[in-house]
C-alpha cells in the first residue's frame, strides 16, 4: 500500500513537470520576426545613435532606421551573418566580446533581447 502511494505520487509529479515545461520546446520553435521582435529591440535601444545624422552613423556608417540599413551593415562590413548568431557582429558587440560593447554608455540588452536577436540570426534574419 505505501509503495502504491509513493509511486502514486511520483507519477503525479513526473505529469506536472511534463505538463508545465511541455511548452518549452514549442515555444523556442517559434519563428522570431524582424518586424514583431527585433525591430522593437532596436527601436528603443539602438536609434538614439543609429539613425540618419546620429553618433553611430556617423561613426560607423550603421543605420539601423530600416531592415535593409542592418542588413547593409558599416563601412567595415556586414553586422548580420544570416543564420550564423555566434559571426554576426551585432551579436558580438551586445554580448559584450568585442573590445567595446553596444549599447555605448546604455544599459546593456537584457538577455532575453539578446535572445530574440540571436535567435532571428539563426533563424536566417529574414524581413517577413
Amino acid at each position: 500500500m505505501r509503495n502504491s502511494r509513493q509511486f502514486a505520487r511520483t507519477l503525479g509529479a513526473a505529469a506536472l513537470a511534463l505538463g508545465l515545461f511541455s511548452g518549452i520546446g514549442s515555444a523556442s520553435a517559434a519563428t522570431v520576426t524582424y518586424v514583431e521582435d527585433v525591430e522593437p529591440i532596436i527601436q528603443y535601444r539602438c536609434l538614439e545613435c543609429h539613425r540618419a545624422g546620429g553618433p553611430g552613423v556617423v561613426y560607423s556608417g550603421l543605420n539601423l532606421e530600416s531592415y535593409e540599413g542592418l542588413m547593409a551593415g558599416t563601412r567595415h562590413g556586414p553586422v548580420i551573418t544570416p543564420g550564423s548568431p555566434m559571426t554576426s557582429n551585432l551579436l558580438v558587440l551586445v554580448d559584450g566580446r568585442a573590445g567595446i560593447r553596444m549599447p555605448h554608455d546604455r544599459k546593456r540588452l537584457t538577455k532575453c533581447e539578446i535572445d530574440i536577436l540571436r535567435k532571428w540570426i539563426a533563424q536566417g534574419a529574414k524581413k517577413e
